[in-house]
């Protein structure tokens, strides 16, 4: 039977090659001792710490009702601090402890050899074109974003 299709799956080699990129850190998460949504999360806190758990959602691809339960084992891990703001107590503000600070620290070493690794492979050209082409096909695809001159 011939396929009337004519595109390559992309949803499924993205998958693909997000799953071979994982196969090359998961083992450094699971070293740490965090998941990988954890590390997502961590990563971000990383970036700009003090932020709430919808931004949290929306910034690491995690559903609502899956964060909270990350959150909480992250709070009982001591990597978290959840607090309420002030101004608004139905609002929660996520800060990272001294300890996943240090935890962020060492992976930070650890990942960057990684990625260090991966332009060894692949090539520093050919993996900033990967971001270029991924950074360029979100930017089109987001309905928020402003549409460009080009199709």
């Amino acid at each position: 039977m011939t396929s009337a299709l004519r595109h390559r799956n992309l949803p499924q080699l993205l998958l693909q090659s997000r799953e071979a990129l994982m196969q090359r850190f998961r083992p450094t998460l699971n070293e740490q001792g965090v998941t990988e949504q954890q590390w997502r999360i961590l990563r971000e806190l990383l970036r700009e710490d003090g932020l709430e758990p919808r931004q949290l959602c929306e910034r690491c691809l995690i559903s609502s009702p899956s964060i909270a339960g990350v959150l909480a084992r992250m709070d009982e891990a001591g990597l978290i601090h959840r607090e309420r703001m002030g101004h608004d107590q139905r609002r929660v503000k996520v800060t990272l402890t001294a300890k996943a600070q240090a935890l962020g620290a060492r992976m930070t070493t650890i990942v960057e050899q990684q990625y260090a690794q991966l332009e060894a492979l692949v090539g520093v050209q050919a993996l900033q074109q990967v971001y270029d082409v991924l950074d360029t096909l979100l930017n089109r695809l987001d309905p928020a974003a402003p549409p460009d001159d080009q199709p």
